[in-house]
């Protein structure tokens, strides 16, 4: 069992503390940069205190390193968390929420990715359902994190409408919550990406049947506002972009890593928005209701 590193230790402390901290901002808006810290939103791959558990550790190794001072800051679903990214209430994201024509305009900088196999858009159901074709979910209840979720609702979604499969959408605030609705059988089945699908599959020791999946994408990106001061993010890419680099930034790696079942060694990497066509071109075609 790899042995959490101090940056962990201090943030796993903190967990319940940020999450309230979430809860409790939600809809207030706040200054940006106040008292010389800025906001960073991740979007809710995972419930609260998992995503919290993963993201502290980072993000006080990267504030540490860069003499820039990050925070935490994550609402009750994705929904609530991009809700503050446009709200302006938060300064760096890990998101693919942002490549909408209509968001596009805001300004924000990709300037870093997570180095992962490519993520592709899924439609899954227990192994042992007795459903095995798409036509099957017709009219049944499917799971799916929040209306705000790019590959796990709008692509999987999107997929159903094109192919004219009509079913009761439920959402579950995250993705972990979509798959305990499936694996409570209240849903037939769930709109997952495959990066979360074999995470949780490898938490909770359950085999996963993937009916329908898109093409091949970038993980999420690290992104700036253009609020942020070009000098703290020069500071911040860098600690992000070298932390594999960094003997301590390589144990916090891997230990956050672990706790969501991503390979040890996944750094984060230098990328642009030119990285995310693939997001881009889909809402050229989507239905309207999904753009």
């Amino acid at each position: 069992m790899t042995q959490a590193s101090p940056f962990h230790r201090r943030a796993l402390g903190r967990v319940v503390v940020a999450s309230l901290a979430g809860l409790l901002t939600l809809g207030a808006p706040v200054q940006a940069q106040e008292n010389g810290v800025y906001r960073f939103s991740p979007v809710n791959l995972y419930g609260i205190e998992l995503t919290a558990s993963y993201w502290n550790p980072i993000i006080d190794y990267v504030s540490t390193k860069s003499g820039v001072k990050l925070q935490l800051k994550i609402g009750r679903t994705s929904a609530d968390t991009t809700a503050y990214v446009l709200a302006n209430e938060v300064e760096f994201v890990f998101s693919n929420h942002l490549f909408s024509p209509e968001r596009d305009h805001l300004g924000w900088k990709v300037f870093g990715r997570r180095a992962t196999a490519p993520i592709r858009s899924q439609i899954v159901v227990l192994a042992e359902s007795p459903i095995t074709k798409l036509e099957q979910l017709a009219n049944e209840a499917v799971a799916f994190p929040g209306p705000e979720g790019t590959v796990t609702y709008k692509f999987s979604y999107a997929h159903l409408l094109n192919q004219k499969i009509p079913v009761q959408v439920v959402f579950a605030g995250n993705m972990d919550g979509a798959f305990a609705q499936l694996a409570s059988g209240k849903v037939k089945a769930a709109g997952t990406q495959s990066q979360l699908s074999a995470g949780w599959s490898k938490r909770e020791s359950k085999t996963l049947r993937v009916l329908w999946e898109s093409d091949p994408l970038n993980d999420l990106a690290l992104m700036a506002s253009k609020s942020v001061a070009a000098k703290d993010l020069a500071a911040v890419s860098k600690a992000f972009l070298e932390m594999g680099r960094d003997p301590v930034g390589q144990k916090v790696l891997a230990s956050v890593s672990e706790l969501v079942k991503l390979p040890p060694t996944t750094v984060f990497v230098p990328s642009t928005g030119a990285d995310y066509t693939g997001y881009r071109n889909f809402y050229q075609t989507a239905p309207a209701s999904l753009r």
